[in-house]
């Protein structure tokens, strides 16, 4: 639905914007503490899919533990391992539910969040815990089974040794008879797998869709530096000509049953697929709305409100179509918001995963202006004196250099 852009150029940066970004979490560690909790799940989501694998490869072949025998000590290291990055993912989802709905940090709890955004980020990180007990509640209970021999592994006895379930099953399951801890296991494995399958369904309805989307997000950043910002390839044809008396003006011009480009953007049609993929990426942090000054000097302007009003505009248009009288200028994102924006390029600069709500905003402004002729007052003068005198000042060209001549 995105209007074209090339975002081919420079593909060896754009490999290591994306690994540098997106896989090394580079731009998360602006914020240490919560840097080291999100790299604790993010780990921990990774990792954790080899067992995932395992469990499946099982389920197809009937067996249990299907690797443990022929990779021995090197299998317990790798469950161990994951094991221990699932205790930190515990930890650290805890962390985020307190800081989401105990602390109610200010950024976590803004307008904009409120209803399903809110109950969104909850749900997520219920079905994380969940997911986790689920892994604990399998090996802790096979743990204890095996050195009962009563394992589904052979039926014989032994310690699998694991880091975490070698003291967690026995401290918890020890006094469960087998065919309870059967039953355990049984719903450990069945829940583990089942969560994962229910998280995959429910992804491309949540904001974690970032999980997926991060990674092509950040490929095609913007690799230009943060202050240009894009000029319109029909404006400037136009001042090309102006400038260039021997031009032809017919050689570029749009055939005649063309629908001429709009200037600007009223719609999500208007911007282009990246904005849509930005949008589509928005993890909403609010990072980009906690850096925004005139966020922070009470002005109406989010970032972050930016981002999930264009995907919200977005999902609606791709169900019901563009003819609904509806827009996302005026509907979604008012005037005075986008007006607010310094374009300082905070928000650019601390999203994670290089969204950028400026260029939306941008453009919002520019339709605005070329097209609706609409700006606040301060900016109808400054622009009147830059036509007639060259210059913002209201005082002719020939005087502009008045001031050297004063006197100390």
């Amino acid at each position: 639905m995105g209007r074209a852009i090339d975002r081919s150029d420079r593909p060896s940066e754009r490999w290591k914007t994306m690994f540098l970004v997106a896989f090394g979490q580079k731009k998360m560690f602006s914020r240490p503490f919560v840097a080291l909790l999100h790299l604790a799940l993010y780990s921990a989501f990774v990792i954790t899919q080899i067992e995932l694998l395992e469990i499946m490869v099982d389920g197809f072949t009937g067996h249990h533990r299907i690797f443990y025998e022929s990779l021995g000590s090197l299998y317990t290291f790798a469950i161990s391992f994951i094991e221990v990055l699932s205790v930190l993912a515990f930890i650290a989802t805890i962390i985020f539910l307190a800081r989401r709905n105990l602390l109610k940090l200010p950024r976590l709890n803004m307008k904009e969040l409120a209803g399903w955004p809110k109950k969104d980020a909850n749900l997520i990180l219920i079905m994380e815990l969940i997911l986790i007990l689920c892994i604990f509640t399998m090996n802790g209970t096979d743990e204890v089974l095996y050195g009962r021999g009563g394992s589904h592994v052979a039926f014989e006895k032994g310690h699998f040794g694991f880091a975490v379930s070698s003291w967690f099953g026995p401290l918890v399951f020890d006094g469960l008879t087998v065919e309870t801890l059967r039953v355990l296991e049984r719903i450990g494995w069945w829940g583990h797998l089942t969560m994962v399958f229910v998280f995959l369904n429910y992804l491309p309805y949540s904001k974690h869709l970032h999980i997926l989307l991060a990674f092509p997000n950040t490929y095609f950043s913007n690799l230009n530096a943060k202050g240009k910002i894009s000029n319109m390839e029909a404006v400037t044809q136009e001042v090309k000509l102006m400038m260039d008396p021997t031009a032809d003006p017919y050689a570029a011009t749009e055939p005649s049953d063309a629908v001429p480009q709009r200037f600007g953007a009223k719609d999500v049609n208007d911007l282009t697929w990246k904005n849509l993929l930005d949008a589509y990426s928005c993890t909403e942090c609010g990072r980009c709305t906690s850096a925004c000054p005139a966020n922070q000097t009470g002005k109406l302007l989010s970032p972050r409100k930016i981002m999930m009003d264009t995907r919200d505009r977005l999902m609606e248009v791709g169900e019901g179509g563009l003819e609904d009288g509806k827009s996302l200028l005026g509907d979604y994102i008012t005037e005075e918001e986008i007006w607010a924006c310094t374009s300082c390029n905070a928000c650019v600069q601390e999203c994670p995963v290089n969204i950028d709500p400026l260029s939306i905003i941008i453009d919002l402004r520019r339709y605005l202006v070329m097209e609706e002729s609409k700006m606040p007052t301060e900016l109808t003068g400054m622009l009147t004196n830059i036509e007639n005198n060259g210059a913002p000042w209201q005082f002719a060209q020939s005087d502009r250099l008045n001031w050297a001549q004063e006197e100390s």
